[in-house]
Order: C-alpha cells, then sequence, then structure tokens
C-alpha cells in the first residue's frame, strides 16, 4: 500500500503539471486498406506511438498504400461514477473520472494493461528483395506463432483487456478483414465488467457502481498529406484538427431506421490560400489532386439496455455532444482531481445537442467556430448504467474511413486546377463553377462512409459470416536479374476453399509499380482456370522490366468468383515489397569477355578495390546469363562451385571454399561452363550453347 502511495504521489504531481505518464504497448493491424495502432491501455493518446510531434497526425491510414493518409490525432476512453468510494484516497467522491487520453495516461495506476495480443488468421508472410526482408508489413505487427489460428472470425484481431482503478476490467477485442468490400473497418467489442478489482495485485475494493458512463472522445484530422507533416499545401492547424467537421446522425440517411453514426471531415479553414476553399484538401499548388477526401467516423452496432437486458438499446449513446480538444478538461487529468472530475462527468453527461458541430458550423469556416485553437473533438457517452458487482455492459462499434479512390481524387483534381468548364456533377447535369463541382465530387464521401457502415453493421449482425479471401502466400522473394527480375512465391493457397461460402482457390496474380511503392500497381501476370495461362504456377520472370528503373511488387492469391461480392483476393499488404528491384548489369556476348576484378587479388589493397565492407570481395563480370563457376586450386583441388542463375553478368564471391575457409595466396583456376543455352529474344541468335566453357587463370596474395 506504502509503494502503491507513492506511486500515486509521484503521478499526482506530474499530472497535475500536465506531463503525460507514458508507458506500454501499440500494435497495427494493417492488412486491410485501412491501417491503424493500437495502445494497450485502451485508447490512442495524442502522438502516443512515436511521441512525437511529427506524428501529430498518426494512424487511420486510408487508403493505406498511399504516404501520408492519417486521419486521426487522438482518442481518448473515460469512465465515470457517482459516489464512488476510493480506497486509494481514503474518501468517496461525488464524481470519479479515470482516464485514458487523449493527453494523459497513466498506466501503472489507472488504466492498467493486463493483456495485449495480436492474433491473425494467418501469419506474416516472408517476403525478401534480392535476399534482404522487404515487407513493411513485418515491421509493424507483432505476431507470435502461436496466435495465428486459421478458425478465426477476423483476418486480425487485437485482445486486450485492462484494469482500472475503479475496480471495472474492460476487454477490448478488435477485429480488422480483407473481405473484398470489408477492408476499410475496423470492429470493435468493448465489455465493462465490475469485479471491485482495483489494480494487477489483484486488490479488492468491491462496490456498486452509481451512474456508471463510458465516454469515447475522437479528435479526427484529415488529413496528413495536405499538412505540415506531409507536403504541406494545407493551413499548419488543420494538422490538429482545427477545422474538422463533427456530424452526428441517429437515423440512416437512405432508410430512416435508427442508425447512429459520427462523420468527420476536413471542413473549410480561414487560412486557405489556395482558389475557392479548401473541402478535399485540393493540390493548388502542384496538380490540384484531392488530398484530404477522407470521411472518417464511427457507428455504434451495439450498446446493452441495461446489464441484465442485453438488447440494442437504439437511445444509446446517451451524450454526442462535442468537445472542444484544447478544453482545460482534457488537460492534465487526475483521478484524485475532485473539481476537474466534476468537470468532466458533466462533459460525459451533456446530452445530444439540439444541432450536430457540422450543422451549426454550416457553410462557414470551422476554425472560427471553437473558443479554443485546438478544434473540437467527437464524443460518444453510453449509460448511465447501474453495476452492481459481478455486472457487465457491453457496447459494439465500427471505425472506418471512406471517400473518393486515388485516380478519382487525381482525375477531378487536375479538372478543378484547370477550370475548364462546365465541369460535371456526381448526380447528373453541369456547372461552371469548379468549387461548387469538387466540393460536391468530394461530398459523395459521405455516402461512402454510410455505405461502408452498412457493410460493418451488416457484416456485426451476421455474426462474422463474410465471403474470405483465400490465404496469401507464406514467402515471396524477389531477385534481380541481368534482363529480367525472378518472382515466386510457395504454394500454400493451392487448394484452399472458403468456411462461409465453400468458394474455392483459383489462381495467382502478380502486380508492379515502377518508381516508388505508394503508387498505382498494375497488373502483369495471372495464372489459373480462366486466364491466359490456365495453368497454376508459382513463379514469374518479369522481362518487361528496363533498365536503370526501380520495381516495386506484390502477389495475391484468389478465388473462383462464387461469393455474392464476386472474387476475392488476399491483400497485398501480405506481400508488397517496400525494397525495390532492378536490372542488374546484361550477360555478357563472349565467354572471352569474362573479366575477373580484382586480378591478381591483393589484401594490402583492399580497401581501393571494394572498400573495407567487401575486401574479400573477388567480382565476375561480362559472364553468361545461366553458368557454373568452379574454382579450383593449382594443382586441380575443386575448393568453391558457385551457380549463376540470375541472367545478369556479374557475380560475387568472398574469397571461401565450399567449407567457409578463406583462401590462402596462391594461383588459382576460375572454370566457367554454360548450363543453358541462351538466346537473343530480338535476333533469335544463339549467344551461348550449352556445355560452352572457358578458364582463367586468378592469381591472389594475402
Amino acid at each position: 500500500m506504502l509503494k502503491n502511495k507513492l506511486l500515486l504521489t509521484g503521478g499526482f504531481w506530474l499530472l497535475m503539471l500536465g506531463l503525460p505518464l507514458w508507458a506500454g504497448e501499440t500494435q497495427w493491424i494493417a492488412v486491410g486498406d485501412l491501417h491503424d495502432w493500437f495502445h494497450s491501455a485502451g485508447a490512442e493518446q495524442e502522438v502516443g506511438r512515436t511521441f512525437q510531434v511529427s506524428d501529430q497526425q498518426d494512424g487511420l491510414r486510408w487508403n493505406a498504400q498511399f504516404r501520408y493518409q492519417d486521419t486521426k490525432a487522438a482518442k481518448a476512453l473515460w469512465l465515470g461514477v457517482k459516489n464512488y468510494n476510493d480506497a486509494v484516497a481514503g474518501k468517496t467522491y461525488n464524481y470519479k473520472v479515470v482516464h485514458a487520453g487523449p493527453r494523459v495516461l497513466d498506466e501503472s495506476n489507472e488504466f492498467m494493461t493486463e493483456t495485449f495480443e495480436l492474433w491473425g488468421k494467418y501469419g506474416t508472410p516472408q517476403v525478401f528483395v534480392d535476399n534482404a526482408p522487404a515487407s513493411k508489413l513485418s515491421f509493424l505487427e507483432r505476431l507470435k506463432d502461436e496466435n495465428v489460428d486459421p478458425e478465426l472470425i477476423a483476418d486480425r484481431m487485437i485482445y486486450n483487456v485492462v484494469r482500472t482503478s475503479i475496480g471495472v476490467k474492460m476487454k477490448r477485442t478488435i477485429y480488422g478483414f480483407t473481405s473484398k468490400k470489408h477492408k476499410n473497418y475496423f470492429i470493435t467489442e468493448y465489455v465493462f465488467i465490475n469485479d471491485g478489482i482495483i489494480d494487477l495485485n489483484g486488490t479488492s475494493h468491491p462496490q456498486t457502481l452509481e451512474d456508471f458512463m463510458v465516454f469515447f472522445q475522437y479528435r479526427y484530422a484529415p488529413t496528413r498529406e495536405g499538412g505540415p507533416y506531409g507536403y504541406y499545401w494545407l493551413p499548419q492547424a488543420t494538422s490538429w484538427g482545427q477545422s474538422t467537421m463533427n456530424d452526428v446522425i441517429y437515423s440512416h440517411p437512405q432508410t430512416g431506421e435508427p442508425f447512429r453514426a459520427l462523420i468527420s471531415w476536413l471542413g473549410k479553414h480561414s487560412g486557405w490560400q489556395g482558389p475557392g476553399d479548401n473541402i478535399g484538401g485540393p493540390a493548388y499548388d502542384s496538380d490540384g489532386h484531392f488530398g484530404a477526401p477522407q470521411f472518417v467516423g464511427v457507428v455504434d452496432l451495439h450498446a446493452d439496455k441495461s446489464p441484465s437486458d442485453p438488447t440494442d438499446d437504439i437511445n444509446q449513446p446517451f451524450t454526442t455532444q462535442e468537445v472542444e480538444s484544447d478544453a482545460d478538461i482534457n488537460y492534465g487529468n487526475s483521478q484524485y482531481n475532485e473539481s476537474q472530475m466534476a468537470q468532466e462527468y458533466a462533459a460525459m453527461i451533456a446530452g445530444r445537442p439540439a444541432l450536430s458541430h457540422a450543422a451549426r458550423v454550416g457553410d462557414g469556416n470551422a476554425d472560427n467556430y471553437a473558443e479554443t485553437a485546438g478544434g473540437s473533438s467527437q464524443a460518444q457517452g453510453f449509460g448511465p448504467y447501474t453495476l452492481e458487482v459481478g455486472d457487465s455492459i457491453r457496447i459494439v462499434v465500427a471505425e472506418a474511413v471512406a471517400g473518393l479512390d486515388r485516380e478519382s481524387c487525381y482525375v477531378l483534381g487536375k479538372q478543378w486546377l484547370d477550370n475548364a468548364a462546365p465541369f460535371t456533377l456526381p448526380g447528373g447535369g453541369s456547372t461552371n463553377d469548379r468549387n461548387e463541382f469538387k466540393n460536391a465530387w468530394v461530398m459523395t464521401g459521405y455516402d461512402s462512409l454510410v455505405q461502408t457502415f452498412d457493410l460493418a453493421k451488416a457484416n456485426f449482425e451476421s455474426d462474422f459470416t463474410i465471403p474470405e479471401p483465400p490465404p496469401p502466400p507464406e514467402q515471396f522473394t524477389v531477385s534481380s536479374g541481368g534482363d529480367r527480375i525472378f518472382l515466386n512465391w510457395s504454394d500454400n493457397a493451392d487448394g484452399w476453399s472458403g468456411t462461409n461460402f465453400s468458394n474455392k482457390f483459383n489462381g495467382y496474380r502478380v502486380y508492379r509499380a515502377i518508381f516508388q511503392n505508394d503508387t498505382t500497381y498494375q497488373k502483369i501476370f495471372e495464372c489459373g482456370p480462366g486466364t491466359d495461362h490456365p495453368e497454376v504456377v508459382h513463379s514469374f520472370e518479369d522481362k518487361t522490366a528496363r533498365r536503370g528503373f526501380d520495381y516495386y511488387y506484390y502477389v495475391t492469391s484468389f478465388d473462383d468468383g462464387s461469393t455474392p461480392d464476386g472474387v476475392q483476393e488476399s491483400s497485398k499488404f501480405y506481400t508488397m515489397t517496400q525494397n525495390p528491384a532492378h536490372l542488374l548489369r546484361p550477360p555478357g556476348n563472349s565467354l572471352s569477355a569474362i573479366r575477373i576484378v580484382p586480378n591478381p587479388y591483393n589484401i594490402k589493397a583492399r580497401e581501393w578495390q571494394f572498400g573495407l565492407s567487401g575486401g574479400d570481395r573477388i567480382n565476375f563480370y561480362n559472364l553468361p546469363p545461366q553458368c557454373d563457376i568452379k574454382i579450383f586450386t593449382e594443382r586441380g583441388d575443386l575448393i568453391k562451385t558457385i551457380h549463376h542463375t540470375d541472367n545478369s553478368g556479374d557475380e560475387s564471391w568472398n574469397s571461401n571454399t565450399s567449407s567457409n575457409q578463406v583462401i590462402v595466396s596462391g594461383i588459382y583456376i576460375v572454370y566457367f561452363e554454360v548450363t543453358q543455352d541462351y538466346v537473343d529474344e530480338s535476333t533469335g541468335k544463339v549467344i551461348f550453347k550449352k556445355g560452352d566453357s572457358i578458364a582463367k587463370k586468378l592469381a591472389v596474395v594475402r
């Protein structure tokens, strides 16, 4: 108890000074088109992953294939209760609130992580480019082998158990999907259990929780690309959400049925320097593309009516009043500050405003609306509930991002920039006003997000029986060659059959991008029934690659298209390469042109040969595309065989024998033998014939 009091005292003063108590772990779900990181404490505080100001916008990346698509600035989860008897403080608080975010987190005394695990339906594939690890996914996620379960209902799942100092245990389960129409949302289930345990040591202080509230804050800031930590053409303050519009709806826009959702997007900012307004974040100083087309938000899928009635309460959430992000209640939070906790609890039970933030801002500049510089955060308060000891409540939400696709952002953005009227509107008709045109197209993202919410709701109500894509290849290797790039992948998807719809594996597809990996990919090969290559294979040679260019690839497996959603394809993010492949030196034209460099090799000159990092390296140039290189001692002992198979004109040797011993001084015979005919594809001329050979001498001084 003394130790706990000392920790409390230190934490108290840090919190009073406004300093966060950060700890814990983070994990990514990054296999669908939406990527996000999650914190072990149960909510993701501002810059809580890297603690760098440059990551003010960090997470909820859509479309995550492209750079700087972050839309999240901060989140918070508060739990509040009335008339709470606090064992640590030795008193009863009129209002007791514990906090995870948006700025403060005390993971030792307030939100205390018990379990934080990433699970996967499939493991993280091994991806290599020229023998080097090349998968971004393998750097983002830490998926243990024992946490791979082919029966998992989602492609990725995070299971998180957190203890709180008010005796409520939270179980948070987050699901991410790669099914064709379900790649841009996460479903999160929260279960809050009043078990009376107030720390990780098992200290029990059971009591009935009166007017228990669950309160979420979502500070959205679409999108990093146009802000100061991206390419910077939008006003700086958009990076923390100063002009974010926050809408709340309680009925479905099309059907009128109960539908509880929060929807946010980039609103107008008074500091905009471009023509018209900044809706959609058009890159006015370059190509005009829309850099902030994202609509982001949350739909409520379920909230228990009470601990004894698990049916969905359509009157929840009780509170949807937005919170100013820089309000006093969002700084220096402490579970022992009575006056501030009273203000916090008041925000938690503020109810529903007559008009949403977006409706009140209307056509004005959103940055001028808030009283503080931080803009506004969406908020949801569920409750109030009475929880007896042992009672629990369950809340399920889906968080999603949607909007115009990347290609449309460029096509429509160029039309806007060129200002070549008339402009075609999305609902038909035309206008001569380029900003009316831009805004009409960008605002279609609102409907796209609602459609995504519909899909998430249908998935949840079907007990997650959506169509499954086949598994990705477990290994994907890309090898640069002299006249082509070699791709090979494993066959683990062959013969696969889906569980929910009995769809079956059909084949593989290969996609390629040029110059950079955050751009559009083109399909360059597919195999399987119904394709131009009906035989299923597990390799491909890219012969259309050009010298001097960088190439990025991914390979997917796809099914027979028998599900209601059409063809299902494994996610590109499983195998997408982040390292480039490129053509190597082309093969030589004759055996006599082969060169050994350096020759003689002198260890005293190695710094001048290939540098200290390549001190024992000997290179062979102008080789045939396919050959064996055999190195003999002067008396005829074979000490090393190298199989040259990458169709390039180069091969290197680190002066070692087949038993990994470094060679000694002396004369060596290097024998080159062609292992495969090589025909010039443009002329049909045979340049090298299988069996052709030549021997050359190599002198070594060590």
